[in-house]
């Protein structure tokens, strides 16, 4: 028999496939048995009357949508003793793909109860008993948004959040995947069938929550007893089972963690021996007909773009130097620098390290290719994902969360109530408690947290803030720091860009030892070391510092005072914490002031009818009386603030030298004295930055509120001019090779605009080699450029129209799958209410990227909807895929330009005449390349891109533009041929 049809033969292990990999064999072992042992398991009263529930509507919009059913079930112990099902006339068509999906149709509901009518039928089959559903959100907003839906329940319990909290290590907790793992009722999207399903689930969620460690069902269930939390009595209960025990999240890390660290890789530079890089040969067999590469894929053709990339990678390797590749989409960069790295690293008993753009592409790294590389190695492969501290619970904050005050006022400003703020920050602290103790390593990303009502800072620290050798955890039980020593014994480091670049800013104590890098993405690298190594004094900032500091009674000070005046041996800081309660009121004051006078910059600003406008801070604006009084009201408040962390430093010293015990628990209150000072340190560095304004590397601009209602989102920035002089002196001395790889790099087949962003131009030429490699998809077949050439200028009264015009015929012609992409959201906006009536007409449908709405949902939604067109804005330029013809076409309104207001095209206007063919031309192009790199994910794919900015016709440097494009196949067309032109291109591409 084959190993395919034995493969075929062998039952699927469902809970396996979700399960994070990596799980604890004793946590693996409990979640196999669970399905057994909630047979028999008695719960007692906690499942003596409760009601499962479920919903089904015609679509996810609360104010929109409407129920089409409802079901119920009501649970005694193990059995269903009752079962409530009814249609629900929701008085609007249902959407074809909701019909598709739940199998409920018009004539389902046709003689169904009204909403109201079936609200009331199921209050009363409910009978006020707890609720228990699924994303319990949803569905409790649906009934209780119909008169009489309040009262239904009083108690609502989301299973999923508690889910979540019960079975930390599953990768997914929705409905179907759960049920179908421990063997309950399948998930059909029908109401009562998913009632059905979740009866299943129920005890087994009870017997998870049971396994956690003992004592920690009571921490949970005593956590700020003022807050009314859902979970609350369900924890409390199951926690009666063993009232004496007592939890210890420092005893828990130790049974979960293995004491003795894996042994760390040597430092390149500490090598007694010259590290040595693959052969030529090697790397050329690995990627041919039968070589390592070949056994990663069922269907592999050898690419010899890919080949030539690994070589590369290799060559870089062992000379020691440096590259610039760009290689187009379909090239297979990914496994092109992985092997030749791979292989170094484990030739040399040394760590490798890449850096990608996004969490989501390191993810993708770690999770496909990697894996599928080291099965595919003979001696295998040792790899790991480093991302930064705000990724990782801190397990010392997490301690303190149980009891601190919650930072509520952080996250008030989303509409929710202060109570479902701080019952959401409850769930968190409790999913959290529950992962750590089933999980020896991993990040809090895919944990469900509602980020929106919980700020980061209570579960996460930063490289500043981190305690280190004074937190109880370091470094073996931290997440964090036993991830950095388990990457420094990795062959292969995958990491971010953004985590990259704090560790150049803190002198390499972020990340291991890594001498040789691959930067993928490398696009992107200039503009996120411009983000990270900018300084910043805004509104925002100083609330959450003053939030931070409290005073008499709240915050540091506050948690310090009450401390001292229980402990005799921390009475000598009472007048020091006093002081500086007094001092941080003083400052709060000036802060006021110093805001006010930054607001009032906004008369040198030009209006442009926006809510915030951004101002250059160069030489003009710091002459001005309004600058020199922004500088005088800084200063008054950095002397204040400095007074405050002089007091609080003196306090902190005192207290940190107290012993800890159960009754003198010293030093989380030193703690948080130290995190505020840290903070107040670099808030008042970044002040003294700004308005000095004597550093010459750096660009200066302020943000300025425009409208009374944007009033405390103001901020002063300093921002690094020259990123590649940075890393040139930074960091390219402490590296061996760097290679930069990316799909746009050049402009016209030239890289000095990348090499001058990324410092490359600042090494010997004999240090760095720039190569341009060809895609495997014909882009002159499948892809086209048109050229429109005679457009109004936009700033012209008929240009709107005359676009609008233009984008009709382009739709039209295409059918749909078109997405716009624009640089000015009033002009989409104003585009877009011209365009959708008349497309409706036409019976297309085209969305348009609206102010706070989620770009992930938003792309969902276009890739599923076959026919829909999209008008977005920059999120869009980038990192979106849409294969097949699910996206057709492009459209550019506008070449993308950096506005002659931005502060850095100001300041390198200043210093070099010649600064927009430097950077705004080059800047351009790329990003045009990056746009139209959406079309073409696949040799399958076709499309067309629309340049509709006449200026690519009409000016000289249009030329530019064309020749980048990855196609030769380019046409210059009026506004009247367009529409024709397409629809040929079309019927000759089905």
């Amino acid at each position: 028999m084959s190993d395919s049809i034995e493969k075929a033969t062998q039952p699927r292990d469902l809970l396996g496939e979700i399960l994070l990999p990596d799980t604890p064999k004793e946590v693996e072992a409990g979640y196999r048995t669970l399905a057994e042992r909630a047979r028999t398991q008695d719960f007692g009263l906690i499942e003596d009357d409760v009601v499962v529930l479920d919903t089904e509507t015609t679509g996810l919009s609360f104010s929109e949508c409407q129920l089409t059913e409802i079901a119920a079930a009501r649970l005694r112990g193990r059995e269903i003793v009752d079962t409530f099902r009814t249609f629900v006339n929701p008085g609007q068509p249902i959407p074809k793909n909701i019909q598709v999906l739940t199998h409920i149709t018009d004539l389902d509901v046709a003689d169904a109860p009204t909403p109201r009518e079936a609200v009331a039928q199921l209050a009363e089959f409910v009978g006020g008993a707890p609720v228990l559903a699924h994303n319990a959100t949803f569905d409790r907003t649906f009934i209780e948004r119909v008169p009489g839906g309040h009262e239904v329940s009083d108690l609502w319990v989301d299973t999923l959040a508690l889910s979540r909290i019960a079975l930390p290590r599953l990768a997914t907790h929705k409905l179907q995947d759960m049920a179908e793992a421990f063997g309950c009722a399948s998930v059909s999207h029908r109401a009562l069938d998913d009632v059905e399903a979740l009866a299943g689930m129920w005890r087994i969620i009870l017997c998870a929550l049971t396994d956690l460690p003992r004592g920690l069902l009571a921490t949970l269930s005593n956590m700020q007893p003022e807050v009314e939390w859902a979970y609350r009595p369900i924890l409390s209960f199951l926690a009666l089972e063993d009232p004496d025990a007592e939890f210890s999240l420092v005893a828990a890390r130790h049974k979960l963690v293995a004491s003795a660290p894996a042994q760390a890789r040597a430092d390149v530079d500490n090598l007694e021996a010259m590290p040595h890089a693959p052969s030529a040969e090697k790397i050329a067999r690995a990627f041919g007909p039968s070589g390592v590469v070949s056994k990663m894929y069922e269907s592999f053709e050898p690419r010899p773009s890919q080949a030539d990339m690994a070589q590369e990678v290799r060559e870089a390797l062992e000379t020691q130097t440096f590259r610039a590749i760009e290689a187009g989409t379909g090239v297979g960069k990914s496994m092109a620098y992985l092997l030749p790295l791979a292989i170094y690293a484990k030739l040399n008993n040394v760590t490798c390290g890449v850096a990608t753009k996004t969490n989501a592409l390191t993810d993708q790294l770690v999770t496909h290719e990697l894996p599928a590389l080291a099965a595919a190695l003979h001696d295998g492969l040792t790899y790991t994902c480093l991302k930064g501290y705000d990724h990782y619970p801190c397990l010392n904050r997490l301690n303190r969360a149980v009891t601190a005050d919650l930072p509520i006022e952080e996250a008030m400003n989303n509409g929710r109530s202060r109570n479902v703020v701080a019952a959401d920050m409850l769930t968190a602290i409790a999913v959290t408690y529950a992962y750590v103790c089933q999980s020896v390593e991993g990040d809090i990303d895919a944990l469900g947290i509602r980020w929106g009502s919980v700020p980061r800072r209570l579960l996460t620290t930063t490289y500043k803030d981190c305690k280190r050798r004074d937190c109880p955890f370091f470094p073996n039980l931290c997440l964090l720091h036993g991830a950095r020593r388990r990457a420094a014994a990795a062959d292969v480091v995958v990491t971010n860009h953004s985590l990259l670049l704090k560790n150049v800013e803190a002198d390499g104590m972020v990340l291991p030892p890594i001498r040789n890098w691959v930067i993928d993405e490398a696009h992107s690298f200039e503009g996120e070391a411009r983000r990270q190594w900018a300084r910043e004094v805004s509104a925002e900032r100083v609330r959450l510092l003053f939030e931070q500091l409290g005073g008499s009674k709240t915050g540091a000070i506050g948690t310090a005072l009450s401390f001292a005046s229980s402990h005799e041996a921390a009475t000598p800081t009472m007048g020091l914490l006093s002081k500086a309660a007094s001092s941080a009121s003083s400052a709060m004051v000036s802060s006021a002031d110093f805001f006010d006078e930054v607001r009032k910059l906004s008369n040198l600003a030009s209006r442009g009818g926006y809510d915030m406008a951004t101002l250059w801070l160069g030489q003009d604006v710091r002459a001005s009386d309004e600058w020199a009084n922004v500088v005088q009201a800084a200063g008054e408040f950095v002397r204040r603030l400095d007074g405050v962390r002089h007091d609080l430093e003196g306090a902190g010293k005192i207290i940190s030298g107290l012993t800890s015990s159960e009754d003198n628990p010293a030093n989380p209150v030193a703690a948080q004295i130290d995190d505020a000072v840290r903070e107040l340190r670099d808030f008042i560095a970044s002040a003294e930055v700004i308005t000095d304004a004597t550093d010459d590397s750096y660009v200066f601009y302020a943000e300025l509120p425009m409208t009374q209602r944007r009033v405390g989102s103001e901020r002063l920035v300093a921002e690094k001019l020259d990123i590649g002089a940075e890393l040139a002196n930074r960091w390219y001395p402490e590296m061996r090779s760097v290679t930069f790889s990316s799909a746009t790099m050049s402009v016209d087949g030239n890289f000095s605009h990348f090499n001058d962003a990324t410092g490359l131009s600042r090494l010997d030429a004999s240090q760095h080699r720039e190569v341009s490699l060809p895609s495997c998809y014909d882009f002159d077949r499948n892809m086209s450029v048109v050229a429109v050439r005679d457009l109004p200028d936009p700033r012209e009264r008929g240009y709107l129209d005359a676009l609008v015009d233009l984008l009709f015929d382009v739709h039209v012609s295409m059918g749909g799958s078109v997405l716009t992409l624009f640089t000015n959201r009033r002009e989409m906006e104003m585009a877009y209410s011209k365009l959708e009536p008349r497309l409706a007409e036409r019976g297309l449908s085209v969305a348009m990227q609206e102010r706070g709405s989620s770009v992930r949902r938003l792309s969902r939604r276009f890739i599923e909807d076959q026919s829909l067109s999209l008008m977005a804005l920059k999120s869009f330029w980038e990192g979106f895929d849409a294969s097949g013809d699910t996206l057709r076409c492009v459209v550019i309104p506008k070449l993308p330009f950096a506005s002659p207001k931005d502060p850095l095209v100001q300041e390198r206007g200043e210093r070099d005449r010649a600064a927009w063919r430097r950077w705004s031309l080059p800047e351009a192009v790329l990003a045009v390349k990056q746009a139209a790199g959406r079309l073409i994910r696949s040799s399958s794919d076709s499309g067309v891109l629309v340049l509709a900015d006449s200026r690519v016709s009409s000016k000289g440097y249009g030329k530019v533009f064309l020749k980048s494009m990855p196609t030769s196949n380019v046409t210059t067309l009026g506004t009247d041929t367009i529409g024709r032109y397409l629809e040929s291109w079309c019927a000759s591409h089905k």
